[in-house]
């Protein structure tokens, strides 16, 4: 199977195209005391339907070691207190890459992520980088790549790889 993977980035916080969140049940927060089991969960949760696998062999210690990464940032998007996404920020190098981002299966399609891409690139923009970048590729949901550049990215390279 062909896969796409398409680079996106952002090189000055006025391309953001902000989408509102109009609903106060939904809301956006930083897990500042970092927990690896945490987000090995929400790693698995939130990519088991779109194949993320590329931790999937890490054992404890890796995880720990990521998690504790003093560049990494996660935080966790929740409605009525429920949990509906979340995004992991990596900021190395005059850089932020949004390393993860996505939707609970029980959130997706009710319009909540262009609201969380949108507090994805305003926390990234506010450690001040000289780029925001992320990337997806055609595993990933369908909408994927369309609320990224709604969002204000601009796609600035292509890959194609085969996958079995």
């Amino acid at each position: 199977m062909k896969v796409s993977t398409m680079y996106l980035e952002m090189q000055s916080r006025g391309q953001l195209q902000k989408k509102a969140n109009n609903d106060p049940r939904f809301r956006v927060l930083e897990a500042s005391i970092k927990q690896w089991q945490y987000n090995r969960f929400l790693y698995t949760l939130v990519g088991a339907p779109w194949q993320w696998c590329d931790k999937l062999s890490w054992d404890d210690t890796k995880w720990k070691a990521h998690v504790e990464d003093e560049r990494l940032k996660m935080f966790v998007a929740y409605f009525d207190g429920s949990l509906a996404g979340y995004f992991e920020l990596s900021h190395q190098n005059q850089e932020v890459e949004i390393l993860y981002f996505g939707l609970t299966p029980q959130f997706i399609g009710k319009g909540f992520g262009g609201a969380l891409l949108t507090s994805a690139i305003e926390h990234a923009w506010s450690l001040n980088p000289q780029r925001v970048w992320v990337h997806t590729c055609t595993l990933d949901h369908p909408a994927a790549l369309q609320n990224y550049l709604a969002r204000g990215m601009v796609v600035y390279k292509t890959e194609e790889t085969e996958q079995s």
